[in-house]
């Protein structure tokens, strides 16, 4: 099936822009943003054009009875917000039970515009000791852009740099989170976490 999603990817225009890094064993893909429904198809697409495989976390909504297995069968995995358990720890967990591993995340968690950038991508990097690669949906040039590899150190901000300049390279309508750090240069700490 794969390829029917490269195809139709091709076919509608879409195309990749930066280095794959296909040399990576394990990784988190952040993708942003996330404005539209598309963003799913383009983001099978892709996975399917660059040959990569990857999973990705969802929200439980569209794992209904009738459509479970759709998504299940393209790699997805649930989330249940509203369930108190530690979705950080379960999936550093996962990544340091798997040799070779890698998932997508869309951290705006919702189509709507945002003020603040969720950060559980990032604690769950860092648990598991695995790279950031962000990913950028370019609707303006009809391209996946793909930027450096973050390799994290534990200092936020210091790691989260790169990734809001990366962002704002995108030339797609910037949510109020990036829209914050493009006028302040300020990259807000997320709140305290409990360990």
């Amino acid at each position: 099936m794969n390829w029917l999603f490269a195809f139709l990817y091709r076919l509608f225009g879409w195309g990749t822009l930066g280095h794959v890094p296909k040399h990576l064993k394990k990784a988190i893909w952040v993708v942003c943003p996330h404005w539209n429904n598309r963003d799913f198809f383009i983001g099978v697409g892709v996975r399917a054009s660059i040959g990569v495989k990857m999973g990705f976390l969802g929200k439980s909504a569209l794992f209904k009875w009738y459509s479970g297995w759709f998504f299940r069968a393209l790699g997805g995995f649930p989330v249940y917000r509203e369930r108190s358990n530690n979705l950080v720890e379960a999936v550093a967990e996962t990544f340091k039970q798997n040799e070779f591993i890698h998932i997508a995340i869309a951290p705006e968690g919702t189509r709507s515009n945002i003020s603040k950038l969720k950060s559980g991508f990032y604690y769950m990097a860092l648990k598991a000791g695995v790279p950031i690669v962000p990913v950028g949906f370019d609707y303006t040039r009809k391209k996946v852009v793909f930027g450096e590899v973050i390799y994290l150190t534990g200092d936020y901000v210091k790691d989260m740099k790169p990734f809001y300049d990366f962002y704002l390279t995108i030339q797609s309508p910037k949510k109020e989170w990036l829209q914050n750090y493009e006028q302040t240069g300020l990259i807000p700490l997320p709140k305290e976490r409990k360990s």
